[in-house]
């Protein structure tokens, strides 16, 4: 489909979506929700992509909705803006690529939750992050359940009843962002990253990804039950056993994704 507010681009193993429409800060409009879904929807499908990569045009990554289409519309109109958003994010988790964002500038609001629901992230010195909905009447509740779950409680709290902007070498102490880098460093640095990931077989990248997601919230026994069915099913893959014979005999591995 053509895209108006996002470009997409694949040089497999990897893929690389760009928020594309700087003149309003790449807000999360309707029509960047929607074609963002259509990208992530196909891109699941895709067995020879294993790293997406999702950046920004211009000076920023995103400042969150756009406010315009906030404006004296009635609740039908608002729940469909935020429930199509919530279902985009939770794809990003939900397809077996890996993904990174690669951030420069402000991170802000549903733009910060975009950053934080990404598997990884990679920050420019000079990249800022924020949920700033408290400032204008309307709290940052979506971004509240990604931000909160990669930070902790009370530095997610502050953030979320203050509003500041929390500069990228914060961040990454909150665990918030993986690498911080040189702003002219951050595409070849997001890039290098994503290639030492897609290294490794993309079968395996897929049981891992979802493995993560599926016992990150379980107790203990539950978890350490569910990670051990998943390892002994992921010995059974064929890849497995190319990898475990590779690595006694002493030679690169050749991935056969299954």
């Amino acid at each position: 489909m053509p895209y108006t507010e996002i470009e997409f681009k694949h040089r497999p193993p990897l893929a690389f979506l760009t928020l594309n429409n700087p003149s309003k800060i790449n807000a999360l409009s309707r029509t960047m929700i929607r074609e963002i879904t259509a990208v992530l929807t196909a891109l699941a499908e895709d067995e020879n992509i294993s790293v997406l990569i999702v950046r920004a045009a211009g000076n920023h990554f995103c400042a969150g909705h756009d406010l315009a289409e906030m404006v004296d519309a009635d609740m039908k109109t608002y729940k469909h803006i935020f429930d199509r958003c919530t279902a985009m994010m939770q794809m990003l988790h939900q397809i077996p690529q890996v993904v990174i964002a690669a951030v420069q500038g402000i991170a802000t609001a549903a733009g910060c939750q975009l950053a934080a629901w990404c598997d990884l992230v990679v920050a420019e010195e000079g990249a800022r992050f924020a949920t700033p909905g408290v400032k204008i009447g309307l709290f940052c509740t979506t971004p509240m359940v990604a931000i909160s779950r990669a930070i902790g409680r009370r530095a997610a709290m502050e953030m979320l009843m203050t509003g500041r902007y929390v500069p990228a070498t914060e961040a990454k102490q909150l665990g918030l962002v993986n690498r911080v880098v040189k702003m002219e460093q951050l595409a070849a640095e997001t890039e290098k990253l994503a290639r030492q990931i897609a290294e490794a077989s993309p079968l395996v990248l897929r049981i891992g990804k979802r493995a993560f997601y599926d016992q990150i919230d379980q107790p203990d026994d539950k978890a350490l039950a569910y990670a051990s069915h998943t390892i002994a099913l992921n010995n059974l893959a064929r890849d497995a056993q190319v990898g475990i014979g590779a690595f006694l005999e002493k030679k690169p591995p050749r991935w056969e994704n299954r």
